[in-house]
């Protein structure tokens, strides 16, 4: 079974466990998504990785039997089309920011993202991936076993985002003068709403004129107020030990979209329905699918 506990100020975790096991369930449902003669992405890494951490759940997953066939929003036809939504839109970004010229990226939240080793960089970019510790050092050293490469110049920043991470990537070789594309993939929900804009702060002081952001975009008017707990129910229906509802921060928080807006960044969010019909997919039919009428994902760029 997967550990979970109740968020509190300080607490920490590996793969297994918590926040950290929310990053190991994405990156099954990408390998998920990577399997058969229709595989929907190409990720060669995510398997070993699952595999690696051990999780039986994620493993079952990984091999199509954590499903609900009965469920329109986690059948495994539904769960491969949302995983392939929202990786694509991610690796979409960092190929539209380098092809802009950025040769500089941070992940933040990297947990087991594979980018720094599957997309196609440009020579000379360089790659900041930012993680607890252990999750940092667990990854780096699988994916050295396995004899995977970086195709980037991958940098690491072992570190918690709640403590002075932006000292931390400037040690690690990071140029503040020079156009950064950032991603806070499935990130901003495990956030505290006070740190979700300090976060955003941060990044911002961070980010030269050219700068690119990429995170997901949540209209709260349109949720049900219960969205956590529905959403929890149902994926421990599927066999899945995560208690979404312990580790995300509901109520209110600025919306992300306007907060960087009024700090001088273009904006541009891309509904979830939009992103589903530009991939040939269908919405599934689901109260709990778009997250809100306006939900989906968010683009700024640094004026």
């Amino acid at each position: 079974m997967t550990r979970t506990e109740v968020r509190h100020e300080g607490d920490s975790w590996d793969l297994a466990s918590s926040v950290g096991a929310t990053a190991t369930a994405v990156a099954a449902g990408r390998a998920a998504a990577s399997k058969g003669p229709d595989a929907l992405l190409d990720d060669p890494w995510a398997e070993p990785l699952v595999r690696a951490v051990g999780m039986d759940a994620f493993v079952k997953m990984v091999d199509g039997e954590l499903t609900a066939e009965d469920d329109p929003l986690l059948n495994r036809r539904a769960m491969n089309e949302q995983m392939a939504v929202r990786t694509r839109y991610f690796d979409d970004f960092f190929n539209g920011a380098t092809g802009s010229g950025v040769r500089q990226a941070v992940i933040l939240a990297s947990g087991l993202d594979t980018r720094a080793y599957r997309l196609p960089w440009p020579a000379g970019t360089v790659v900041f991936e930012i993680d607890q510790p252990e999750v940092i050092a667990f990854k780096t050293l699988t994916l050295a076993d396995l004899g995977a490469e970086p195709a980037a110049r991958r940098r690491t920043v072992a570190i918690d985002l709640r403590d002075d991470w932006p000292s931390a990537l400037r040690e690690a070789g990071f140029d503040p003068n020079a156009p950064t594309a950032w991603s806070a993939e499935g990130l901003l929900v495990y956030l505290p709403p006070e740190a979700q804009d300090r976060l955003f702060d941060n990044i911002t002081e961070l980010s030269a004129p050219g700068s690119q952001i990429a995170t997901e975009h949540m209209d709260p008017s349109g949720m049900p107020d219960d969205w956590a707990d529905k959403l929890t129910e149902r994926t421990k229906r599927s066999g899945s030990g995560i208690n979404l509802a312990e580790l995300f921060y509901t109520g209110e928080r600025n919306s992300a979209a306007d907060y960087l807006r009024n700090h001088g960044w273009q904006t541009e969010i891309l509904a979830t329905a939009d992103a589903y019909t530009a991939n040939g997919f269908e919405l599934p039919d689901d109260e709990l699918a778009a997250f809100g009428g306006d939900s989906g994902y968010l683009t700024a760029t640094r004026k």
